[in-house]
């Protein structure tokens, strides 16, 4: 019987991505759990794990992937490096019309490439079953909580990439003294359980929806919020579950309501672009709005939330937007709101995020993938196939034909 041959690509994208499908410890795991499958790494210069630490593992370097079934690896793969007829997986951002990857998603087609996106695996109940969420979202909320104190001056952290472990980032942490701030989590996934559990490390309390508008504190506090708080249906019916979420275009915002009691606002809910932004460009105009720092995880250019116009860096991960003119400025100067809009939060600890995403990998899709797909896990989140969108991806001929 033939062997399945995996290959663990290095990221073309640049900036660099430096995280891994699976670290070397897992590679040994995969190749004892599956005797039918042979892995071979790509070398590369700048992952978080060194080649050399691959081949300690027993791991065989290879540079030519073509005689590969099945090819993996994290960020979007540059065009002139995808080889015809293979199965790939990554996350390809493109399921959002993302027009930056247009170009991208219209190649794989042409190669005849099947493109799994990792973002679509999913459960019976389509739940999502992996993902980077829970280190964006206690990287995000520790890039808010940053940005803010050196907004006023109260404290200067280090960046987060400066971090060898999340236990370090949490000893950072321990240094925080917050005024009586009031912080705004949307989501309820592994993203904004994340930026939850950087509120636990800051021992923040908690507080209802209610208290939040309508009480004073005299120390910080957070909400966690969830759709059926900031959108309303358009024809004034109660809220129905999984309503909003079928037809999102059928409701309006009505977080407009939080913003005057609001500090810090740290978006971690996913976001249907049928839907309704959070708030307007208008809205952030008034006096009334008084978020002076926006932690936007989800980074949707343009989407959920108006002043993420443009992705921040890891090295640069803050600027100011400018709701009177709409424009970009300095930071932390008086007249913007700070935007911290880093599109690649996990990569400040890659390691530990690594880890985390390739047990999920290896616990959650790796036997749909070698062996039964029984639940549907892999074809749900197969976007082509044979130079053809599958079905449940038919909504992207527009965005492919355009």
């Amino acid at each position: 019987m033939n062997k399945i041959k995996v290959g663990i690509i290095r990221e073309g994208k640049v900036p660099h991505d430096k995280r891994v499908p699976f670290t070397p410890a897992q590679c040994k795991l995969i190749l004892e759990q599956f005797p039918d499958v042979e892995l071979f790494i790509q070398p590369c210069e700048y992952r978080c794990y060194l080649d050399n630490e691959y081949r300690s593992a027993g791991l065989q370097l290879k540079e030519d992937l073509s005689e590969c079934d099945i090819l993996m690896g994290i960020k979007e793969v540059p065009i002139n490096d995808l080889i015809p007829g293979k199965k790939y997986l990554f996350f390809s951002h493109t399921i959002k019309k993302q027009s930056h990857n247009r170009k991208l998603l219209k190649a794989i087609l042409e190669k005849k490439i099947q493109l799994i996106d990792y973002e679509c695996l999913t459960d019976d109940e389509h739940n999502r079953v992996i993902g980077f969420g829970r280190f964006a979202g206690i990287i995000g909320a520790y890039n808010g909580i940053n940005a803010y104190g050196k907004r006023y001056n109260l404290f200067n952290l280090r960046q987060a990439y400066q971090f060898n472990s999340l236990l370090e980032l949490e000893a950072e942490l321990e240094k925080v003294r917050l005024p009586n701030l009031k912080i705004i989590i949307t989501g309820g996934g592994r993203v904004a359980n994340g930026a939850i559990e950087t509120m636990g490390i800051l021992k923040i309390r908690k507080v209802t929806p209610y208290e939040f508008i309508n009480y004073s504190f005299r120390e910080p506090v957070y909400v966690n919020l969830h759709s059926m708080d900031y959108y309303k249906p358009k024809d004034g019916r109660p809220w129905v579950h999984g309503a909003f979420y079928e037809h999102p275009e059928e409701f309006d915002s009505n977080f407009i309501r939080f913003a005057p009691v609001c500090d810090m606002l740290i978006h971690c809910a996913f976001w249907n672009p049928l839907a309704a932004p959070l708030f307007t460009k208008e809205e952030m105009k008034s006096p009334a709005f008084h978020i002076s720092v926006i932690a936007d995880v989800t980074c949707d250019l343009n989407g959920s939330i108006p002043s993420t116009t443009m992705p921040s860096t890891i090295d640069n991960p803050f600027y100011g937007y400018d709701p009177v003119t709409g424009t970009t400025d300095g930071a932390f100067e008086k007249n913007t709101i700070t935007v911290m809009a880093v599109d690649n939060l996990p990569c400040e600890l890659p390691r530990e995020s690594s880890d985390d995403f390739g047990k999920n990998l290896i616990e959650r899709v790796l036997p749909a993938l070698f062996q039964n797909d029984d639940k549907g896990i892999i074809a749900r989140a197969t976007i082509t196939s044979n130079s053809h969108l599958t079905k449940q991806f038919s909504f992207l001929e527009d965005y492919v034909a355009s």
